[in-house]
């Protein structure tokens, strides 16, 4: 990838190291490229912020693969594809992550509208929140530097932030020059929401497999991208996408619920394997999580099934509160809110929930904990 931006300003500012756009570049380009043989690639895995960028855009630069895996849960591959440049995984949330890879234009090729959606400059400074093996924080930085913005890790001067929510909640109270967020990974809760009402707003929803799928500026809804299409089979997601991985099928089924209109309006539930049977009625748990997260003293929650003889399942929800003596009006509000199949039968209050690398709640290492 070319980086055609004037070459003494700030590319990178993270932990200390500062380099220029022309100190990058010199950087790109001497970055040696592995041994030449059928499974040779670059390994970013484990390098430092800065060098594993550089690393990601020489294997660019030299038409090489480049594996960006979480070091301590690596998808077993068995090959790498002639066409790939980034050799990705899932997040891992359940089970082992499975290996994708992915080419140049699988990314490049949308930069153009979600610089349009956004509005990121080359003036910018953008936070990235979370490791680079989170395609979401790879994307951002990799967009920002194709931008010609400084990717940094100090909130302070930052002016952009792509953040899951509950890292976003947290974070506008260091970031005072923010003035974009870009939301992804789950959906914007009310916390986030509230936290972020007075700077411009951008989510977007994606998959690993997939990239970019739709987007919107807040409060408007969530539309595909153009040249993205969709449809709903049996309640669940298909997405075709010029911005899929290598070797994906043509349509990729996100396990997601949601519903689709007719002008590309996309509404989605959740995922698939969070909708909880109870008696014959189905109970989303993002929808149930969004109530509880908007009640004052709840950090963030996490509902889940857990099974019953006579039903077949009840709601449990997971709680992390400012102060457990709260749990009680969290309780009521919940009762008077939500349908009497998704009230939650069971409660728990723990101090911290499972995440991901990305941030967001693992939600069967949650189910697993519980006993």
């Amino acid at each position: 990838m070319k980086l055609p931006h004037s070459a003494d300003a700030l590319a990178i500012d993270w932990a200390g190291t500062r380099l220029t756009y022309a100190q990058f570049d010199a950087a790109v380009e001497a970055w040696p490229a592995p041994p030449l043989h059928e499974h040779s690639a670059h390994d970013a895995s484990e390098l430092a912020v800065p060098d594993a960028l550089i690393c990601v855009f020489a294997a660019a630069r030299q038409g090489r693969a480049v594996h960006v895996e979480d070091p301590a849960a690596r998808p077993d591959r068995q090959s790498v594809p002639a066409d790939a440049w980034l050799l990705i995984g899932t997040s891992g949330s359940t089970g082992r992550p499975r290996p994708l890879a992915r080419t140049v234009q699988s990314w490049t090729d949308s930069f153009d509208e979600f610089t349009s959606v956004t509005g990121i400059v080359e003036s910018d400074r953008v936070l990235v929140t979370g490791p680079l093996h989170a395609t979401m924080h790879l994307f951002a930085a990799v967009h920002a530097l194709w931008v010609g913005a400084c990717v940094t890790d100090d909130p302070r001067g930052a002016t952009v932030a792509h953040a899951v929510p509950a890292v976003l909640r947290t974070l506008v109270e260091t970031a005072p020059a923010l003035r974009l967020a870009v939301v992804a990974g789950t959906t914007l809760d009310f916390g986030a929401a509230e936290a972020t009402r007075h700077l411009r707003v951008v989510e977007y929803y994606g998959a690993a497999e997939l990239s970019l799928v739709a987007t919107r500026v807040v409060p408007e809804p969530l539309r595909l991208l153009p040249g993205v299409d969709a449809e709903i089979r049996d309640g669940l997601l298909y997405v075709r996408s010029p911005y899929r991985v290598l070797g994906a099928d043509e349509w990729v089924g996100v396990g997601d619920l949601a519903d689709l209109g007719s002008d590309g309006e996309l509404v989605v539930h959740g995922r698939g394997d969070a909708a909880v049977d109870v008696g014959g009625t189905t109970v989303i748990a993002e929808d149930v999580e969004r109530l509880l997260d908007a009640i004052d003293g709840v950090r963030t929650s996490a509902v889940v099934g857990t099974p019953h003889t006579v039903l077949g399942a009840t709601v449990t929800a997971v709680l992390e509160l400012d102060d457990p003596v709260v749990l009680d009006s969290v309780k009521a509000r919940a009762r008077a809110a939500l349908q009497k199949e998704a009230v939650p039968r069971r409660w728990v209050v723990v101090d911290r929930l499972p995440r991901t690398g990305s941030g967001k709640i693992a939600r069967a290492r949650v189910r697993d904990s519980l006993p």
